[in-house]
């Protein structure tokens, strides 16, 4: 560490908002939402209170400390990449050791509440998560295969399954219907940046598909799983899960999906980052859609 940074951490210039980016808040956002939204999908009507504050609560601890752990793995990496390098440790304003006390009493309280408050397969299910992205993915597959997010993506897909095992206490067969939406997004959503920030991963030496393939071998690949995703959202409709609104609704955001994959495809300037901006959207979107369409079923059915 250099003199600069040291002193920035000796002279105490650590505010709450250097731990708050450890645990990429606007990430763990997304990730509340569909769990969120899980806890609403699993039962007919509302779900008990305890279950959603104190699920919700410990899935973001978890996540946070999870992510936390990843700043720590990648802080090196990190420090040689525009997009990550104002980050907290590479900029010294946090030590490795610090950041890893953090998530270790965030994730340990987030397990914990999870426990004694919800139910522990919600817990064991948490930590599953945790470990697959903060250990397998962050330590081992991102730098050992191109094929990391795909691999490592059941972990990111993990919180409408923990939403709903929080309020049943089981897994059925729905909800893992929307892990494996969360599943087949990731990839096109993920290589989109990496395409746009190439040359960051190049000099980071991490082996990510637009690095160790190229660019059109990746645009086929996010082509491929987009297909792949538009078919996966028509399950929900298909088994019954939702009705005709969410179909209408995620076939007009599929439509704007494949929009942008095919802009991508033609090689129009600006078009990954477009499309991985559009790919966040389309995630809360979607899942948004599902829970309207889950109560308006529900009137429908009281009012018949």
């Amino acid at each position: 560490m250099s003199v600069r940074r040291s002193e920035a951490i000796t002279l105490g210039r650590v505010s709450w908002q250097d731990y708050l980016a450890l645990c990429k808040p606007k990430v763990v956002l997304v990730m509340l939402l569909t769990a969120l939204v899980g806890m609403f999908l699993a039962v007919p009507g509302l779900p008990p209170l305890q279950s959603v504050v104190f699920g919700l609560l410990g899935i973001a601890l978890a996540s946070g400390s999870a992510a936390a752990v990843n700043h720590v793995m990648d802080h090196k990496i990190d420090e040689k990449m525009a997009r990550t390098k104002g980050r907290p440790l590479p900029q010294g304003k946090l030590t490795p050791q610090q950041a890893l006390w953090f998530a270790a009493m965030i994730g340990m309280t987030g397990i914990m509440l999870l426990v004694w408050l919800v139910n522990p397969l919600t817990a064991w299910l948490t930590v599953a998560a945790l470990m697959g992205y903060a250990v397998v993915y962050t330590v081992w597959l991102k730098r050992a295969t191109p094929q990391n997010i795909v691999i490592g993506g059941i972990a990111g897909a993990a919180p409408p399954l923990l939403g709903w095992t929080a309020v049943t206490g089981s897994i059925e067969p729905n909800s893992l219907l929307l892990v494996l939406i969360i599943f087949a997004w990731t990839p096109p959503h993920f290589w989109s940046l990496c395409i746009a920030r190439k040359s960051d991963y190049e000099k980071a030496g991490v082996p990510m598909l637009p690095v160790t393939h190229g660019i059109e071998y990746t645009k086929v690949q996010i082509l491929l799983y987009s297909l792949l995703m538009v078919s996966v959202t028509l399950f929900p409709f298909m088994t019954g899960m939702s009705g005709l609104v969410y179909l209408m609704g995620v076939s007009v955001i599929n439509i704007r999906f494949m929009y942008w994959v095919w802009r991508l495809w033609n090689n129009q300037d600006g078009v990954p980052m477009r499309l991985f901006r559009y790919s966040i959207n389309y995630i809360m979107l979607l899942f948004l859609v599902l829970l309207v369409d889950h109560y308006l079923q529900a009137v429908l059915i009281s009012a018949a």
